[in-house]
Formats: C-alpha cells, sequence, structure tokens
C-alpha cells in the first residue's frame, strides 16, 4: 500500500483546547485510519512550521484524499499538506523508466 507524509498546524482554537484540557490525538488518527483500511504507521509532535505529523499507510490517493477531508471537517487543523512517498523500489522503477528519455529545454 502506499505511504503518505501528512502535516499540519493547530488552529489558535485548538491550541487553546489543548492548554485548557490536555488530550490524547492518537486514538481518533488510528481510529479513522483503520476504518479506511489503512495502517497508521507514525504519529510525531513537533515544532515548527507544523504541529505534527504522521505517517500513514493507505490503498491509494482517493483514500488518501477521504482522510483529509475527514480529519479536516472539524476545523481545528491548517496548513494541512499531504505528500506521496515512493519506496526505494518504487523511485528505482522511475529512474528505469526515465532512463533513455530525451527532453529538451525550453529554448530562449
Amino acid at each position: 500500500m502506499p505511504r503518505y507524509l501528512i502535516q499540519a498546524s493547530y488552529t489558535s482554537t485548538a491550541v487553546a483546547a489543548f492548554v485548557s484540557q490536555p488530550q490524547e490525538r492518537t486514538a481518533g488518527i488510528l481510529a479513522i485510519t483503520e476504518k479506511l483500511g489503512g495502517e497508521l504507521i507514525s504519529l510525531d509532535f513537533c515544532l515548527g512550521e507544523y504541529d505534527v505529523i504522521g505517517i500513514v499507510s493507505l490503498a491509494d490517493d482517493k483514500v488518501a484524499a477521504a482522510f483529509s477531508l475527514a480529519v479536516n471537517a472539524p476545523g481545528h487543523l491548517n496548513n494541512y499538506r499531504t505528500t506521496r512517498l515512493l519506496s526505494s523500489e518504487e523511485f528505482l522503477d522511475a529512474q528505469e523508466k526515465a532512463h533513455g528519455l530525451n527532453y529538451e529545454a525550453p529554448k530562449s
């Protein structure tokens, strides 16, 4: 199954809720992932541009879009990003497909 990197930031309202009532968020993400037939590989909270980063394995891009819609619907996230990850085997396959292709740069 394809893997996806999920990156998101919390809204200021969500941050205020965490401060006033600390709560564990992993169980909810795990439940959504499993309902979609996927696997939660990791979920980490971080400092910087994003507040949370996860890696999930899902059946395809449509399921990844459903995941995105589901976790964004409550409105507590912003700066949400999904990135499709390629395994080393998939990247090697892409290299082999690109081998021998000649694409010319634009002429000025």
